[in-house]
């Protein structure tokens, strides 16, 4: 990539506290399209809701609550994540082309694996003791 053209992509994401703010206003456009467009995070969210000031009501130790608070929010993370994958195979084609499935597929598998871990987090403080 060129220097000037390294420059104005610089310039047009900012610096200091403006490139702050504009990450923030992505952050944010994210996170409202990933509530608009995927029914898997409001339904993770809503759970997230419920179960994160619970965290820290269940949790003895400062340890326990941020385990129990984390595996929540890590689920949140993996989602967006798969969300951002699907999206983007999406706007290569909607035709089925076996990558495209494979890249859905493992997306989808990575959200299990922190459901997996999150329920197994939230398991082993509350009950073994």
């Amino acid at each position: 990539m060129e220097k000037c053209e390294q420059n104005n992509i610089k310039m047009r994401n900012g610096r200091g506290i403006r490139r702050l703010i504009m990450a923030g206003k992505s952050s944010l456009a994210g996170f409202k399209a990933t509530f608009k467009h995927e029914e898997a995070f409001r339904q993770e969210l809503l759970l997230t809701v419920v179960f994160f000031p619970a965290a820290f009501l269940l949790g003895k130790t400062g340890v326990e609550k941020t385990l129990l608070a984390g595996s929540l929010l890590l689920v949140l993370i993996v989602e967006l994540l798969n969300s951002a994958v699907e999206a983007v195979v999406d706007r290569v084609g909607l035709e089925f082309h076996p990558l495209s499935g494979r890249a859905k597929d493992m997306g989808s598998a990575a959200v299990l694996l922190v459901i997996v871990h999150a329920l197994g987090v939230w398991l082993c403080i509350l009950f073994l003791d």
